[in-house]
């Protein structure tokens, strides 16, 4: 062998060596990016370095118009070539893509099938091509090709390498589309979620009122009626109760995926919290014929709470208690400070719960009570809604009691601030 025989080997492995280690390079890029416009310009900028050629293109394949259309290209504006439509007949990529075949056309102008349109459109002349479909299992996806090699012809070596690329561009692609329709998937529930939440807020916003009234002149005519209207008055007013129970857990229901980033927390008293929440459940404990006490401590007890938030937590509890608790019962509502926390408590003398329940009633939609036969209404979303709003405070919540017919006492306990 001659020196220059063995120093065109040598040459050749050289090259072979760096496309080899480009090849790589291509692999693990493509396996990490996937937003579909920078991956296409990714590849297209690859297979025109690794060919030295002028120009690169990929054409994906819209089922819809059964064309081809320009995925991306070098050299070129991406926008003009988009409107430029390749049909399956009459074209280079078209005869790929149909026939499933590479093609090396090294003499382009003389080829019938060249579809001159897109050169004149954006002029740019084709002297040399080199083609290969891409494929995604048994389903072709589209048409990778290098145009105008420097240097020479386009040779089997290079039909080698661009088929490599397009093995590994038409699994990215289609990993890329993938995630596109799962995060279009994903806005879409999003915008149903909100047009859900906004319709529950609106529709309780509404039912609030009116419910009000219904309470307030059901609660009149129970005390002011002879015995039988007043009969009638209790039952409209049991059944206002119900119904606004209900309302607040639609309301509610959001509660249940609270995380810290929607708090608007600051440091703030808890007294004035506990006290609003107890004014806002006094009347339907009282319509109930339940008697509400609070105890608050002399000390100012100070938290990192959002109010709003942490009032339903706490309407939440004595909703619960109120549902539990007999007609002449009694319910407290306390704060206190217990070392470095503040617990909020909320005690009745109502039906208590078994000891394999005080975990389990935390969760969603959860009844201790067998839905067939359970005395008291709700959806079983109250307490789940308290620990969510708890924890996204960095607080805990835990339930006691004695046993059956015992009572209940719940207790959040927050961090106390300066």
């Amino acid at each position: 062998m001659s020196d220059r025989d063995l120093a065109r080997e040598v040459d050749e492995l050289k090259q072979l060596v760096v496309r080899l280690s480009r090849l790589v390079e291509v692999s693990v890029t493509l396996n990490s990016t996937l937003e579909i416009e920078p991956l296409l310009q990714f590849l297209i900028g690859s297979a025109a370095d690794l060919l030295e050629s002028e120009a690169a293109s990929i054409l994906l394949f819209d089922e819809r118009t059964q064309r081809l259309y320009f995925g991306a290209s070098t050299g070129a504006d991406p926008e003009e070539l988009r409107k430029i439509p390749v049909p399956l007949e009459g074209s280079i990529a078209g005869t790929i893509f149909r026939d499933d075949t590479p093609l090396i056309i090294n003499e382009v102008a003389s080829d019938p099938r060249h579809y001159r349109q897109v050169g004149e459109r954006i002029r740019f002349e084709a002297r040399t091509l080199i083609g290969v479909p891409m494929r995604m299992r048994d389903r072709r996806i589209g048409v990778l090709e290098a145009l105008n090699k420097r240097g020479g012809p386009f040779t089997e070596y290079d039909l080698n390498t661009l088929s490599i690329i397009a093995s590994q561009a038409a699994v990215a692609i289609h990993n890329a589309n993938l995630l596109s329709a799962l995060q279009k998937t994903y806005d879409e529930l999003g915008k149903v979620e909100k047009l859900k939440s906004d319709f529950i807020a609106i529709a309780s916003h509404e039912l609030r009122t009116p419910l009000g009234v219904i309470l307030g002149y059901a609660a009149l005519l129970k005390e002011d009626a002879d015995q039988a209207t007043s009969e009638h008055a209790a039952a409209v007013l049991n059944s206002a109760l119900r119904m606004r129970a209900l309302i607040e857990d639609m309301t509610n229901m959001n509660m249940l995926r609270v995380g810290s980033a929607e708090l608007a927390a600051r440091p703030q008293a808890l007294a004035p919290i506990v006290e609003a929440a107890g004014e806002e459940m006094r009347p339907l404990i009282e319509a109930k014929g339940q008697a509400l006490t609070r105890h608050l401590p002399s000390e100012e007890l100070r938290a990192n709470v959002d109010a709003q938030k942490l009032t339903m937590a706490l309407t939440n509890l004595l909703n619960n208690a109120m549902r539990f608790t007999p007609s002449g019962g009694r319910i407290e509502l306390g704060l206190e400070r217990h070392g470095n926390e503040a617990w909020l408590r909320v005690r009745d003398n109502g039906d208590g719960l078994p000891p394999d329940q005080l975990e389990r009633i935390f969760d969603q939609f959860y009844q201790v009570e067998h839905h067939m036969t359970r005395r008291h209404e709700g959806m079983g979303l109250g307490l789940s809604i308290v620990r969510a709003v708890v924890r996204a405070h960095s607080g805990r919540v835990w339930a006691e009691s004695a046993g059956k017919d015992q009572g209940s006492t719940f207790t959040i306990a927050l961090p106390i601030v300066a």
